[in-house]
């Protein structure tokens, strides 16, 4: 593992959003979701997240998540992802990583 500046750190912008849909994503590469994520004043951002093994489309629409908000749009099949969910990888694929409380939308992780 390499070091970073924790200047560097400071440059990625990372913020709580609620999901508000969930589609099925049957053009990518490895099973995925497109999700649209309000992020209150930052507005709605869309997101390709491989998420398929522990969430049904029912879990995630009204879950609270974290993801970066500020990585360039990145083209993945014919859909753009516009920010990048986080989560936690095991054997069994992604958790998401979440507040242990409901916080408003866009709120700062620090």
């Amino acid at each position: 593992m390499s070091e970073i500046l924790f200047e560097d750190f400071q440059k990625i912008d990372l913020r709580v959003g609620t999901v508000l849909e969930v589609k099925d994503f049957p053009t990518a590469h490895k099973p995925a979701y497109q999700l649209t994520i309000d992020f209150g004043p930052l507005g709605t951002k869309k997101s390709s997240a491989q998420i398929t093994s522990y969430y049904t489309k029912e879990d995630l629409v009204g879950k609270q998540i974290i993801a970066n908000v500020n990585f360039e749009e990145k083209q993945i099949a014919n859909f753009k992802s516009q920010c990048l969910v986080l989560g936690s990888v095991d054997k069994g694929g992604v958790v998401l990583l979440n507040p242990s409380h409901k916080v408003p939308n866009g709120s700062s992780v620090q």
